[in-house]
């Protein structure tokens, strides 16, 4: 038995999110038919997380058990030529030990939330990134509220499933906002992320930008871990994850 680790990469904008569900139509779905078109095999993929409808992608990671005996380096040639074409293998795939798990091995994550501030929105972007042409969003609170979410906190306020996870404490490692042009990027590192998470502080970062909510408020937001009072969750498709980080350095 092997476990091959890969990475992939997917435009999410027409999928019903990674993971397999009842109504069909995910990533998981279309990855795992690949598997089974190249090896004669059903053979079931574990995501390093979940990512919902319309949701990107550039790294995610996911591995598998198999008997096949393909050799490695071609597995992501393999399976690309079998796979739908806004899904892609990317880099090599890797042999790993048998106890590797995408998910629970996995040492942080990074998410990307794009906003366009442009008057008027790329047509080719527009399944990409949340359109927001005014008011103009103050960039400098944005900045002080993103600092306040960096360590160890209790994240129930920034999340809408209470319910799915034994505790809501994550570590933040980084929150950056990053300007180019019209376009707005936050950037956020952590050990791990609670359902909507990212795009509920992307929503709640926006209000701060807007005004409506004091941007050094972000501390007393997640002392009172009530979801009610940070802003809403902000839309699916100008969510992408970055990159999974296997390392032990989480410096």
């Amino acid at each position: 038995m092997r476990n091959i680790r890969m990475k992939v990469a997917y435009d999410g904008t027409g999928y019903y999110g990674f993971q397999a569900q009842p109504g069909g139509n995910t990533v998981q779905d279309a990855i795992e038919q690949a598997i089974e078109t190249l090896t004669e095999t059903r053979t079931r993929i574990i995501g390093s997380g979940r990512t919902d409808a319309r949701v990107h992608a550039l790294g995610q990671v996911f591995n598998f058990h198999t008997e096949s005996r393909i050799a490695i380096e071609r597995w992501g040639l393999a399976l690309n030529a079998r796979l739908p074409h806004d899904i892609r293998i990317v880099g090599r795939a890797e042999e790993v030990p048998l106890d590797f798990h995408s998910r629970f091995s996995a040492k942080r994550k990074t998410y990307r939330y794009s906003i366009c501030t442009s008057q008027y929105h790329d047509v080719f972007r527009r399944n990409y990134e949340l359109h927001h042409p005014a008011p103009v969003l103050d960039r400098h609170a944005m900045r002080i509220a993103l600092e306040q979410l960096v360590g160890e906190h209790d994240f129930t306020s920034f999340t809408t499933n209470h319910y799915d996870e034994r505790s809501h404490v994550r570590t933040i490692y980084s929150a950056e906002l990053r300007e180019e042009g019209h376009r707005l990027d936050i950037f956020v590192t952590g050990n791990g992320f609670l359902y909507n998470m990212v795009r509920i502080i992307a929503g709640t970062l926006i209000r701060v930008g807007q005004g409506k909510i004091p941007a050094d408020s972000i501390t007393s937001l997640l002392e009172a871990r009530d979801r009610v009072k940070v802003g809403p969750t902000a839309v699916p498709y100008g969510l992408t994850l970055i990159d999974v980080d296997y390392s032990e350095n989480t410096d």
